[in-house]
């Protein structure tokens, strides 16, 4: 029986500061569910593990270094296997999808999520709702077409060998009730959405309405982002395989470059709002002069300038590489060009080609300078990294997202994202991955190792660090397990005078 509408969020305290941020369970709305010994127990696959189940009062800290005297902070539930489930094998009747942009590692989350239902739990019921069989576009429209394909082992067996997803994705097409009416009218008790912040919105919009409807549905997500912008979670899937590809061009931006005299070659890379592949694919090649990230201000013209920097370093060497995330300077752009504002199906703001804007100005500056002859190779890569399979190291975490994911549903728990939280599986409620982006923290260690490894100027003013300091995030929230406050003074001595006419953003 339904019990009133209510989802606020679960906050457990307990002594010592303790914060449990819980996942809505399905015995909070529905009384008298039953319950059933968990058939992992008769696994063969399982007989060898010491301990079956996860203890229900495991959990994980968002936060792992701490000071002694202070509180043990927020956490998270532990994901993964129960000792009793809600639903029976031959009962449930699940269905993936997958939304926004491609990444690498989608076909494998696909699979594992096929392959863990029916090898776990012997799941034989499993939908995939199809792109492209909806009369019209978009991801989640895809849920009150006509038609839906069976997932089984066999068919799913070797689609992590290749890039995109079978299942089709774009953006947008969120209608909530209609996706309910569907998920209620074809009887389906277990849904899995892949996709990324938007996406996930989605979801929880998704997750309130079965709720207010009382349904006996679980709705589970897996968040996907080739940014990485994703708060809480360690990494999103894909990021990896992003980064490694990305070296590729940056290694031939570098030979190019380093080839011809005066040699500069530009490579753009993902990062709408979140400089985080750029980052990490620029300390990885060791090959990188100046990387560009949307959450660090530069300007162009001027002492300090990118310019300056440009000619310093192409008389220092004869050569330069150049990384600048698609969002990066964006304000900067806007200023020569004008926007038309549009947006895309999710909402998303077109961003302009900071990439090709940024070489033409380098090109323009160099001409007018008119002492010094420049060759620049522009390689934009985005779209050869985006549908590229996974790498080993997304493979595996594609693994411990889905099965974890599984396990969640399968002990009745909803409304929740499973997600790598300092190296362990955990259950996240949706309003903590959809409350802000994850960004790069510029007065943080990490991008202090790269202004250190690159030796390239921050182009902030003391003002800039002043403002950032202000707006940090709180230090459960770095993206560096190594943040601390004394971390912002890293960058102080990097910093570089703005003259009053240049142009920044």
């Amino acid at each position: 029986m339904a019990s009133s509408f209510n989802s606020k969020p679960k906050i457990i305290n307990g002594p010592g500061g303790y914060v449990l941020e819980d996942v809505p369970h399905l015995t909070d709305y529905i009384s008298d569910l039953p319950t059933y010994p968990n058939p992992l127990q008769d696994n063969p696959a399982y007989s060898v593990v010491k301990q079956y189940f996860v203890h229900d009062d495991d959990t994980v800290p968002q936060k792992v270094v701490v000071h002694k005297d202070g509180p043990r902070g927020t956490h998270f539930r532990r994901a993964g296997p129960r000792q009793k489930v809600y639903f029976q094998s031959d009962d449930v009747k699940a269905a993936i999808v997958t939304c926004g942009g491609l990444c690498p590692g989608l076909n494998t989350v696909i699979r594992e999520l096929v392959c863990g239902l029916n090898h776990m739990y012997g799941v034989n019921k499993v939908l995939g709702i199809d792109l492209f069989s909806s009369e019209s576009e978009g991801g989640y429209k895809g849920f009150y077409a006509r038609n839906t394909i069976n997932l089984t082992p066999k068919s799913v067996n070797d689609i992590h060998k290749r890039g995109g997803t079978i299942l089709g994705t774009s953006r947008g097409g969120h209608d909530t009730t209609k996706i309910v009416d569907s998920i209620q009218d074809r009887g389906i008790n277990q849904v899995y959405i892949i996709g990324g912040d938007g996406t996930q919105k989605g979801a929880s919009m998704i997750y309130e309405e079965v709720r207010r409807r009382g349904l006996n549905v679980v709705v589970a997500g897996i968040p996907k982002t080739i940014d990485n912008d994703i708060p809480v979670i360690d990494k999103s899937f894909g990021f990896d395989t992003a980064v490694e590809e990305a070296q590729r061009a940056i290694n031939a931006a570098h030979v190019e470059s380093e080839s011809i005299e005066n040699g500069i070659g530009v490579v753009k890379l993902m990062g709408r709002n979140s400089g985080f592949i750029a980052m990490y694919a620029t300390l990885a090649s060791r090959d990188v002069d100046c990387c560009l990230i949307p959450e660090s201000p530069f300007y162009l013209e001027g002492p300090g300038g990118l310019f300056e920097y440009i000619e310093k370093k192409l008389k220092e060497q004869g050569h330069m590489v150049i990384v600048v995330a698609e969002g990066a300077g964006q304000e900067l752009v806007s200023q020569s060009i004008q926007s038309m504002h549009k947006q895309d199906a999710s909402g998303n703001k077109l961003l302009q080609d900071v990439g090709l804007w940024i070489s033409q100005r380098i090109k323009d500056h160099f001409a007018k300078l008119g002492t010094m002859n420049i060759n620049l190779k522009y390689i934009d890569p985005t779209y050869m990294i985006r549908a590229i399979p996974g790498n080993a190291s997304d493979n595996v975490y594609c693994t411990l997202l889905a099965q974890s994911v599984v396990h969640g549903a399968m002990a009745g728990y909803t409304g929740y994202t499973s997600g790598l939280v300092n190296g362990r599986q955990t259950y996240i409620p949706f309003y903590r991955i959809t409350e802000r982006q994850h960004k790069v923290v510029i007065t943080d260690r990490m991008w202090a190792r790269l202004l250190s490894s690159t030796n390239q100027p921050t182009f902030w003013s003391a003002k800039d660090v002043i403002e950032d300091k202000r707006e940090e995030e709180p230090l459960e929230q770095s993206g560096d397990d190594e943040h601390c406050p004394d971390d912002n003074n890293l960058i102080a001595n990097e910093i570089v005078p703005i003259p009053n006419n240049s142009q920044k953003v």
